[in-house]
């Protein structure tokens, strides 16, 4: 059986694309011009819209990488584990529809990142908790709802989202400065273990990309919200290794089954 590579989508400069014959390789430590932050075939979000959704601008060695995250508390951003994987600091943009035009920012550092335990370099347990400087909420920077207990083992399959992110619109292109979401619809994990076999499990969610309409590079740790209930069900991990217009398949890391977790170390929860 075939090693199969995931694009971790996460942004920074840096080598040539993995070979299939490589275990799945962190986008931040790529170097092509090609590899770029996007939202692909998405539409621009009106000022308010997902006023959830934080930048997220880490830096290691000097060099900056983006990545996005969903608000969950008055003290708590949630994002992807290989965002905070090795980085030193993070500055937090809240409110924000031009990239670095936010209503405030707040710098983080490291000693305030809670990664999973048991995060792995196959993107398993793809998901970590930064603590912020309070913030208040209002109209333009506000929590989302995470998932109740008794939503845990709901597939969602069928179900509409919508992501969202500052990547850039279409190949070759850089990250683009204005936030854009996409609207998709969860597929069965079944359908997406037939493209990305072992690395999809239980707490893997999936999307349907049809029509080249899906999250990529830089868009990692941004939110996936579902359109009834508005409750977060997905952080975003990767996607395909032909890249983010190839209609196949994009991961995220299920919230459902990290509930526990963000509760002992936050103290949220939805029961």
């Amino acid at each position: 059986m075939k090693l199969l590579v995931f694009l971790i989508l996460g942004v920074a400069a840096a080598s040539a694309v993995p070979t299939l014959s490589k275990k799945p390789v962190p986008i931040q430590e790529l170097q092509s011009n090609k590899i770029q932050g996007r939202i692909t075939n998405g539409y621009p979000a009106y000022e308010g819209k997902v006023p959830y959704i934080v930048g997220l601008s880490f830096i290691k060695d000097g060099v900056n990488t983006w990545c996005g995250g969903s608000i969950i508390g008055n003290t708590w951003v949630l994002t992807a584990a290989h965002c905070v994987n090795e980085r030193e600091a993070v500055t937090i943009y809240f409110g924000a529809s031009f990239r670095h035009e936010a209503q405030y920012t707040h710098w983080v550092g490291s000693n305030d990142f809670i990664r999973h335990p048991d995060y792995q370099d196959n993107l398993n347990n793809d998901i970590a908790l930064i603590r912020t400087p309070h913030v208040d909420f209002w109209s333009l920077v506000d929590r989302v709802e995470l998932p109740s207990y008794n939503d845990r083992y709901n597939s969602f399959a069928g179900w509409w989202a919508v992501a969202s992110g500052w990547g850039a619109t279409w190949d070759g292109e850089g990250m683009s400065n204005y936030l854009n979401c996409i609207d998709v619809q969860i597929i069965d994990n079944n359908e997406c273990h037939n493209i990305f076999g072992s690395y999809v499990i239980d707490n893997t969610i999936c999307i349907s990309t049809v029509g080249a309409t899906s999250t990529c590079y830089g868009d990692s740790g941004g939110p996936l919200v579902l359109h009834d209930g508005n409750k977060l069900v997905g952080i975003t991990s990767f996607g395909h290794w032909d890249g983010c217009a190839a209609s196949q398949p994009a991961g995220f890391t299920r919230v459902t089954g990290y509930l526990d977790w963000i509760r002992d170390n936050t103290g949220i929860a939805y029961y």
